[in-house]
């Protein structure tokens, strides 16, 4: 894909963006990761591209696409990119339960993670009830994964390689381990078939570079430590 122009991919250390990236690193094609700072998702020119102000957002030179929203995202990403299939299956039924899979992410994963770090961390009074309730709801969405991987010959979430529907849930997994941790909340073991699934997601080495970008990211912004990036999420 030596002759495509990069992709313009706009977020931050974020994990929505950072799944992003681990499609595109995955696909091998170029792009150009753009930071917008959170501060300004709400102002010009971001707030041109994405009307909603929430990152990621992408803006693609070879078609003149530009979208928001990841799972929109990484459809368009698959459709246009992924043409030998390679994180993908142009077959049925795994073509539908790659995207049954990435709706889960999007609509069972990613809010409740997302409120759990919220009202562990950002919420400015302490409400015990709701900290507990997402915090179930996390343990809950991996004992959904552990029992589907239980039966998966392969390991992986749809047919006998890694495809997109792995890839989106991983940072945010990876997010709600430095959750857990800050919390004294140790699962390890509890779920087998989902941390041998999560260990080899993890050591993939796109995912592995997002990771680290997107630590770096939270470092910029002043989250050096476990407890400070639980912080900053």
């Amino acid at each position: 894909m030596s002759s495509l122009k990069p992709i313009i991919l706009w977020g931050n250390g974020a994990p929505n963006p950072m799944k992003v990236h681990i499609i595109l690193e995955e696909l091998n094609v170029p792009f150009e990761h753009k930071r917008v700072e959170f501060s300004e998702v709400k102002k010009e020119p971001f707030i041109n591209i994405n009307p909603n102000g929430r990152v990621p957002a992408i803006e693609d030179p070879n078609t003149g696409v530009t979208l928001w929203e990841s799972g929109a995202i990484i459809e368009y990403l698959i459709d246009n990119y992924d043409k030998e299939h390679k994180l993908s299956y142009g077959t049925s039924p795994e073509k539908y339960l790659i995207q049954q899979w990435i709706a889960f992410q999007i609509s069972g994963q990613g809010p409740y993670y997302g409120q759990a770090m919220w009202f562990y961390r950002l919420h400015p009074e302490k409400v015990q009830s709701a900290i507990d309730r997402y915090v179930k709801e996390i343990e809950r969405v991996r004992s959904v994964l552990d029992k589907h991987l239980s039966t998966s010959p392969s390991g992986w979430l749809v047919g006998d390689k890694v495809t997109v529907a792995d890839l989106a849930w991983i940072i945010w997994e990876q997010m709600a381990d430095v959750l857990l941790n800050v919390m004294d909340i140790h699962l390890e073991g509890k779920y087998p078939h989902y941390d041998a699934w999560y260990k080899k997601v993890l050591e993939r080495p796109a995912v592995k570079k997002a990771v680290d970008l997107r630590m770096q990211e939270l470092a910029k912004m002043g989250a050096g430590k476990t407890e400070d990036v639980a912080k900053k999420e």
